[in-house]
């Protein structure tokens, strides 16, 4: 019996298809896809990387990584719910989800690991176990947590067992021939506090030398309704400048153990030959304030504190940065572009790779924060409005002139249309964000 040439052509069609796209069927064979190498680190200001313009910490490896990155200098944590800031930021990073959108998400829904595995990657989890999503976690092929998160932030060694451990698997995996493209995820537990390094990383800075932040100040001016939370009560008030720059010491000296770490895992990408076929990601869950602003933690909404370094650099990607106005929860998405998945379905963050590819200069015109129900902030362009509804108190900066957020325009009578201009876009995005502090207001 002769075949019917419309059910040839499909037939040889399927067949090309088949050849072109792999069986995974996302585009490209899983073999060609590249590596993902996610390095996450905990409590790390953007400014805490010498490639990006601090000359008083050594991150030599970390550098190497900015060297040879695309550099997001706008990249925010949406905020928190709750003082420990770290949970939400990294639920909202794995789920692709802003801040007020967690609570209703479903077991079901898009996540990056199920988004990757599905696509033909091996995918590997190592990191913190306490203020971490277990639940998206538990997608990842390999999912490991630290023994004991305050025995690593205490060892000395900030960073060495999830980085022995990656070797390992790395090694192993190597030497078993295993074809798939793989997507690792180093969820770090440093720089939290406490930030404790052996000797010779905290002997590579004398606190007298280490300059405070220019926004330093012996207390906050006034009540912004969280100074008496945890993180606050790491230095006694008014804080004093000889004790700052020694948690500064200590913060940079973790910071430079950390970067040693990386150091290891890098190498080892090289001498396994994977170094050329795999994008690396480098980036911190949030900031953290140090003595910014008389605060210690990340419970506020200054850029010290919900700003993180986000840099992507391998096969593909153009060294360069931009400005442009970013969330964490956008690496889900960018990295499925870089891998040639499909857009997960439902999500908030949006793909990066416009802006690496020089198509777009930003992909949203606002950022909106959020800090429990006491602080709500909105920028755009140049400026920002921070409230505090509770004493129903603004603050208006504009980060082009004052980028450390010293000068408060807000009762400027020259900034009056400015002041209510944004008081106006907080609102539309507290209703486009679902707050529910909206109701309140």
């Amino acid at each position: 019996m002769k075949l019917r040439p419309l059910f040839v052509f499909f037939f040889f069609l399927s067949l090309v298809l088949v050849c072109v796209y792999g069986a995974t069927g996302y585009g490209a064979p899983s073999a060609e896809r590249p590596n993902i190498v996610f390095i996450f680190t905990d409590d790390q200001r953007p400014d805490t990387i010498c490639a990006l313009g601090n000359p008083q910490i050594k991150t030599p490896h970390i550098d190497a990584i900015a060297q040879q990155s695309f550099n997001f200098r706008n990249a925010y944590c949406a905020g928190s719910t709750k003082g420990a800031v770290c949970l939400p930021s990294r639920t909202m990073v794995l789920s692709g989800l802003s801040l007020f959108h967690l609570p209703g998400r479903k077991a079901n829904a898009p996540n990056f690991a199920r988004s990757l595995g599905e696509a033909g990657y091996e995918t590997y989890h190592h990191g913190k176990r306490g203020n971490s999503p277990h639940d998206l976690q538990a997608h990842f092929a390999h999912d490991r947590y630290l023994k004991n998160d305050d025995k690593e932030r205490t060892s000395g060694e900030p960073g060495r067992e999830i980085t022995d451990a990656a070797i390992s698997f790395l090694t192993k995996r190597q030497n078993a021939g295993d074809a798939k493209p793989l997507f690792m995820y180093l969820a770090y537990a440093n720089p939290h506090d406490p930030c404790v390094a052996d000797k010779k990383w905290r002997d590579m800075y004398d606190p007298a030398q280490i300059s405070l932040p220019a926004n330093f100040l012996p207390q906050h001016p006034f009540d912004n309704g969280e100074l008496k939370v945890r993180d606050e009560t790491l230095l006694p008030w008014p804080r004093k400048p000889q004790a700052v720059k020694r948690h500064l010491r200590d913060y940079y000296a973790v910071i430079t153990a950390l970067d040693d770490q990386i150091g290891r895992l890098l190498s080892t990408l090289d001498e396994l030959k994977m170094r050329g076929k795999t994008i690396i990601i480098f980036s911190s869950d949030h900031g953290l304030a140090v003595g910014s602003h008389g605060l210690m933690g990340k419970q506020n909404l200054y850029e010290h504190s919900m700003k993180a370094p986000l840099m992507f650099a391998g096969p593909g990607i153009a060294p360069g940065q931009s400005d442009a106005l970013v969330y964490l929860h956008d690496i889900y998405p960018t990295v499925c572009a870089l891998a040639g998945v499909p857009d997960p379905p439902g999500i908030d963050g949006r793909s990066l790779l416009p802006i690496m590819q020089g198509k777009e200069k930003q992909v949203r015109d606002t950022v909106f924060l959020a800090y429990r129900d006491v602080q709500r902030a909105v920028r755009s362009g140049p400026w920002k409005l921070i409230y505090y509804p509770k004493i129903n108190k603004f603050q208006l900066f504009n980060l082009s002139d004052d980028p450390d957020e010293i000068t408060n325009l807000a009762e400027e009578p020259a900034q009056a249309d400015r002041l209510k201009q944004m008081q106006t876009m907080l609102k539309e995005q507290q209703r486009l964000n679902d707050d529910p502090l909206t109701r309140r207001l």
